[in-house]
């Protein structure tokens, strides 16, 4: 069911932010762009000054930018400490 709608969302009147922030929810760099495109569906036809059109956007330029640089986890290392290959090897160490 990649990219379906929920039933319910599409026949309610209007789009609101919670309908944006439910899909949005606990977005991972794997699904990122999958639900980047379900919200520029969703607030496609609302007008450019619409609270959830807005929010949208700002939703579908953070998850790009999750589904294209993934996430950072932890911190680098202390005074002292080696850092972990994998966070040695990000282009700003």
């Amino acid at each position: 069911m990649s990219e379906a709608e929920n039933p319910t969302r599409s026949s309610a009147p209007q789009v609101t932010i919670e309908d944006v922030r439910e899909l949005c929810g606990a977005s991972t760099p794997h699904f990122a762009l999958q639900i980047r495109n379900r919200i520029a569906r969703l607030i496609a036809n609302l007008p450019a000054d619409s609270p959830a059109r807005l929010l949208g956007e700002q939703e579908m330029e953070r998850l790009r930018t999750l589904g294209m640089d993934g996430e950072q986890r932890g911190h680098r290392a202390e005074a002292g400490l080696t850092p972990l290959a994998s966070v040695n090897d990000r282009p700003d160490a």
